[in-house]
């Protein structure tokens, strides 16, 4: 016969939780199961935050209108939202530029004399080559050059542009409702007509007021004399240098033997502010 030793209950048991404690890696002496291990987390780095960018400054664009008021076209900085060209409006960007405001490696106010008479300087100069015409058409034109810089909070900011708009003016303190564009006006004669200097009055009449000669008037520009540049010659010169109008009445007028003729001279004001020229006036026949 062949024997068999059999083993214990509780002696087989702990055989095999020895076995077990063995393939799950336990070690010890005694019998109790270590805890369940744990997970540590893994650390993720955050992407560093990118530095800020800086916004441009806005810069007005180079062919737009504006339905701007007197007070608004000759104020230094303008908000204003610009409007399609193909609708009336009184005010029309001919040139876009950046003003000159660093000097010697310094940078000047917006506001500064010098930066603003540069732009006072730039946009008159530049208003022949938009609306057309001999200089002469120009001074006998109701056709302004305005100008705009940033506000101080825009300049701050980094603008530093310079916006050149031309305005028709309609009387004393009134712009005239344009529609189309301003664009080589003065090179047609429908465009002189239109935006021509007249008068209600003869400008020496207390009724006188300047209008374009699309409106109601009696009175018309109708040449210039200039005058040599420097200092202001003063009121007598100016006087007789007026007298020259008679002549140029003469030739423009139906009956050279009887006709009126006027005529307005800088005064020391007008002459710091550019005028260097008479204009001739006579009654216009049309």
């Amino acid at each position: 016969m062949t024997s068999r030793r059999t083993l214990p209950r509780t002696a087989a048991a702990a055989v095999v939780l020895a076995v077990a404690g063995s393939v799950a890696g336990c070690s010890g002496d005694d019998d109790t199961p270590d805890p369940a291990p744990t997970s540590t987390p893994t650390a993720t780095a955050t992407p560093p935050t990118p530095p800020p960018r800086a916004t441009p400054a806005r810069v007005p664009a180079a062919a737009a209108c504006y339905r701007l008021t007197y007070r608004q076209a000759v104020s230094p900085t303008n908000g204003a939202p610009a409007v399609s060209c193909r609708q009336p409006h009184t005010s029309q960007t001919y040139a876009v530029g950046r003003v000159d405001n660093v000097v010697g490696g310094h940078l000047l106010a917006i506001d500064s004399t010098r930066v603003q008479e540069g732009v006072a300087t730039t946009c008159p100069d530049a208003l022949g080559e938009v609306v057309g015409g001999t200089l002469e058409d120009q001074r006998l034109s109701m056709l302004r050059s305005v100008w705009f810089t940033p506000s101080l909070d825009q300049a701050a900011k980094g603008a530093a542009w310079y916006r050149c708009d031309v305005v028709a003016l309609a009387g004393a303190e009134d712009l005239v409702d344009v529609r189309g564009s301003l664009a080589g006006v003065l090179a047609t004669t429908e465009g002189r007509d239109r935006y021509g200097m007249c008068g209600t009055a003869s400008p020496g009449a207390r009724s006188f007021e300047r209008v374009p000669c699309s409106a109601a008037h009696t009175w018309r520009a109708f040449s210039v004399i200039d005058l040599d540049p420097g200092r202001y010659p003063g009121a007598q010169a100016v006087d007789e240098a007026g007298s020259g109008c008679e002549d140029a009445a003469a030739g423009v007028a139906a009956d050279p033997l009887d006709y009126e003729w006027a005529y307005e001279g800088p005064d020391a004001d007008q002459w710091a502010a550019g005028q260097t020229f008479i204009r001739c006036w006579a009654p216009d026949p049309a």
